[in-house]
């Protein structure tokens, strides 16, 4: 009895064992904590020249990284994590926006990736919406199997409006909370990957996951570069990033090959940053943070 009471409990340490979550390796989680666990958030401004319509775009961009309790099974920010016992699950989010003008009219983009920072998994939840004055868009992504997702796309265009998503693959939306978190994270090679949510609106074609090559090089003695190259040869992505840890964003470049060869490119250069509770930093007073921001939008 003795013996079979051994075997039975080896297998429930066994089958629990298994069950825990794989965490994320080569991190060194206690400098990683003092950074992003200061109940702060790192905000950077950037220079945009966004492509739209066939021309060039002067704008702003501005990505937010802060972490948040989330929530497995709603994949929502939790009111009470205290409370949340087993559901409550640690990410870094993304917040990144795009402001710019077409002609008379202005563009205001938004795009949100949730990405686990301890656990070893693809981020559990991707938005993006999109307003200007013809209307407006918003997409809304869930993991919802291995290396699936499924949600709903709801838009003002008749072809488009209120429609299911599924697609399945590595998001391409993953990449940036993956840089942060640690860049040795990333798949390299090749990758089966879906594009943006941003491109998948400009683009008004179906999210569907395409063969990829992704890599990291050293661009500078301080300095690294993602580059994510679509087999199809319409759209590259250039990430440059801090080579050190917190792996900073400082640039981006996206570039679209149209179908007479032209290329349209799409580039992004730091102006600021900084760290600080912007959620607390909403009176009058507190409108200078804007200035050393250097935001114009």
């Amino acid at each position: 009895m003795k013996i079979q009471s051994l075997l039975i409990l080896s297998a429930i340490l066994f089958i629990v064992s298994c069950s825990k979550a794989p965490v994320r390796e080569n991190i060194d989680f206690e400098q990683w904590g003092k950074y992003w666990f200061q109940g702060k958030a790192e905000i950077s401004s950037f220079d945009l020249k966004q492509y739209r319509y066939g021309e060039e775009r002067q704008g702003e961009a501005v990505l937010i990284f802060v972490t948040e309790d989330f929530s497995r099974k709603k994949q929502v920010k939790l009111d009470n994590p205290d409370d949340a016992g087993k559901d409550k699950i640690g990410v870094l989010k993304m917040n990144q926006t795009r402001d710019f003008v077409t002609g008379i009219y202005p563009y205001h983009m938004m795009l949100s990736a949730f990405t686990p920072t301890k656990e070893k998994s693809q981020g559990l939840k991707f938005t993006s919406s999109v307003q200007e004055w013809c209307g407006q868009s918003f997409s809304q992504i869930n993991l919802s199997g291995t290396n699936s997702y499924s949600g709903k796309l709801n838009s003002y265009f008749e072809k488009e409006g209120d429609a299911s998503i599924s697609v399945t693959g590595l998001a391409e939306d993953d990449l940036w909370n993956l840089i942060r978190i640690s860049p040795s994270e990333i798949p390299l090679g090749g990758v089966s990957i879906f594009p943006s949510l941003f491109y998948q609106r400009f683009s008004h074609q179906e999210l569907a996951a395409e063969e990829a090559f992704i890599r990291i090089q050293d661009i500078s003695t301080d300095r690294k570069q993602l580059e994510l190259t679509y087999s199809s040869g319409v759209r590259v992505l250039k990430i440059d990033f801090e080579k050190n840890f917190p792996f900073e964003i400082l640039a981006w470049e996206e570039i679209q090959t149209k179908s007479d060869g032209s290329k349209e490119i799409t580039l992004a250069k730091r102006k600021a940053v900084k760290v600080l509770d912007y959620w607390k930093r909403n009176k009058v007073e507190d409108e200078f943070l804007r200035d050393e921001l250097k935001l114009k939008y």
